[in-house]
């Protein structure tokens, strides 16, 4: 797996050998970034489910100012921290080993904020769906932020989450990616 743009193109990303952990193929993550171009510049990004770190890490190629990764596997994270030390990344990458639902409660109660929020749980479980729920009550999205999940395209989920109401959809075979803003 490569950094598609940015400052990092080309850069090859490390990924763990042998795993359930599936990154973001190229073509969603070229699909994503060009979606979220308008919101990318100066964002804090919040990759969940973070893996490796492919899709944080091209949204920090793409300039967004901060991505947080969170990701609980201690297999993910051995590849996730060395592709953003040998990028270069600094303190513009954070990463915490929690549970999502966890990290998305200390972030409530930190009242930190982020513009961009991807979530792309394991599939075939009832985490997308979970997680969008925590997420509904938009104390961590930006007033002019997006939520992007990324599902298998036979679950398709449910038009609200709270506050979050879809904004649209873009398919790719068996993933999809859902996007939601905040609706009145």
């Amino acid at each position: 797996m490569r950094v598609i743009a940015g400052e990092w193109k080309g850069q090859r990303l490390s990924t763990p050998a042998g795993r359930t952990i599936r990154p973001t193929a190229d073509q969603v993550r070229t699909a994503l970034m060009d979606t979220l171009a308008p919101w990318l510049p100066g964002a804090r990004f919040l990759d969940l489910f973070a893996g490796a770190g492919g899709v944080g890490i091209e949204a920090l190629s793409r300039g967004a100012a901060e991505a947080v990764f969170v990701e609980i596997d201690p297999i993910a994270l051995a590849p996730l921290k060395e592709n953003l030390s040998r990028l270069g990344a600094g303190g513009r990458g954070r990463v915490l080993r929690r549970e999502v639902a966890q990290a998305i409660e200390a972030f409530s109660q930190s009242g930190e904020g982020f513009r961009l929020i991807f979530l792309d749980p394991p599939y075939g479980s009832a985490l997308a769906a979970e997680t969008l729920k925590r997420l509904g009550d938009g104390a961590l999205l930006e007033a002019d932020g997006v939520v992007i999940a990324q599902h298998l395209t036979k679950e398709p989920l449910p038009e609200r989450f709270g506050s979050l109401v879809r904004w649209k959809s873009r398919r790719f075979g068996e993933t999809t990616l859902t996007f939601f803003r905040r609706g009145e």
